[in-house]
């Protein structure tokens, strides 16, 4: 294509943009054309993120749990699971998983992301006992827990719906739902990468019947593997077609690929300028989805500030015992202290918030850093302005 065709479809989107039209498969096609400037596309990208959420980064202050690392799929892209003899797999026990809880609280803590392998030998009641049991001894700390995966694999042990399921764990203290496992969509790409695991309409339901009884989910997408441009921009129409129905994600988060320790460690991570572009294309093709993420585990610090220009509004949170991207060969420091994370915002020319999971803003005792209660919703004050 050349320069001016180039300069013309970009106004076009650009047209499009501003008017708040919706773009379509061939415009996010376009975009990711490697001969589009990815200036040009960050700057679209940072005037709808100004528009949806002014000029602040969005951060929280949180910690991971993953109660095991035995799991019954052997997804080609994961360093982390293991089998159940393998030496280095785990199951933590029950004073363990309090003892984060403790941790988690002392260190003022609004979330525990609890994810992890799917154990043949632990029946579901030991996945659910576990968040009563966190809920109960640290009933202030939200329990953001189990990907759809994880749901689909409790209704295979249990007989149940998705419906029984959700509402079961959320009886049990759960309180919303990761993006986990959606990968790519595509079947063309998901029977490569992970064939046996819950597959896209099975993950797709999940996150709506979630939505339908009330609980608010986030959405991912792993890109940088064997997918290419069309996978990317019909993974994101799938997610943008459900949010329509449902209004149940709350932000969604690119998850790029690491392949050390991998079943496709041949092949290599994306690039900085692939991160960015897929960042700013998420956030001009997501026109419904409020906030972007720009998870720094994965992307890496210095990428993570550039994604604040580039369409992200959030960075994740402190983030401790993150296990999972960092057994995959993340180089990332495996926590950031509030100091360090207010400050890399700030050096993106962004206000740092504190929000809790469902973006509330979390308000301080300014004397004891450890007590704390949510406030007014971030999007609702955004409203206001």
């Amino acid at each position: 294509m050349s320069n001016s065709n180039i300069r013309a479809r970009l106004r076009e989107i650009r047209d499009k943009v501003e008017a708040e039209e919706r773009l379509s498969l061939k415009d996010g096609l376009f975009l990711y054309e490697p001969d589009v400037s990815i200036q040009a596309i960050g700057e679209l990208a940072n005037y709808v993120r100004e528009r949806m959420n002014g000029n602040v980064g969005y951060y929280n202050i949180n910690t991971h749990l993953n109660p095991t690392n035995v799991c019954v799929y052997r997804c080609r892209f994961c360093a982390f699971r293991k089998d159940l003899r393998d030496e280095n797999g785990y199951a933590m026990t029950d004073e363990q998983i309090l003892e984060r809880g403790r941790e988690a609280t002392a260190n003022g803590c609004t979330e525990m992301h609890i994810v992890g392998g799917l154990h043949h030998q632990r029946k579901y009641e030991w996945y659910r006992d576990l968040i009563s049991m966190l809920k109960e001894n640290f009933p202030q700390i939200h329990l953001k827990a189990w990907t759809a995966v994880e749901i689909d694999w409790f209704r295979f042990q249990t007989k149940k719906s998705f419906k029984w399921v959700l509402e079961d764990m959320r009886a049990a203290g759960q309180g919303s739902m990761p993006g986990g496992g959606a990968e790519i969509f595509h079947p063309e790409v998901r029977d490569q990468l992970c064939e046996h695991k819950a597959n896209t309409p099975s993950w797709i339901e999940i996150h709506k019947t979630a939505h339908e009884i009330g609980m608010k989910t986030n959405c991912t997408m792993l890109y940088g593997h064997v997918e290419k441009a069309y996978h990317r921009i019909d993974h994101l129409m799938r997610l943008r077609e459900l949010q329509d129905k449902t209004g149940g994600f709350q932000v969604f988060i690119p998850l790029a690929f690491h392949p050390e320790n991998t079943q496709l460690s041949d092949l290599k991570k994306p690039s900085g300028l692939m991160d960015l572009r897929t960042v700013a294309v998420s956030r001009l093709m997501l026109d419904n989805v409020r906030h972007i993420k720009a998870y720094w585990i994965m992307l890496g610090i210095e990428t993570a500030q550039a994604a604040l220009a580039y369409g992200a509004d959030d960075l994740d949170g402190t983030v401790r015992h993150e296990l999972i991207y960092h057994d995959a060969g993340a180089q990332t420091p495996e926590f950031l202290s509030v100091d360090q994370i207010q400050n890399l915002i700030r050096e993106a020319g962004r206000e740092p918030v504190e929000r809790d999971t469902t973006y509330n803003r979390v308000i301080r005792d300014p004397n004891d850093f450890t007590k704390w209660q949510s406030g007014e919703s971030v999007d609702a004050e955004l409203a206001t302005v």
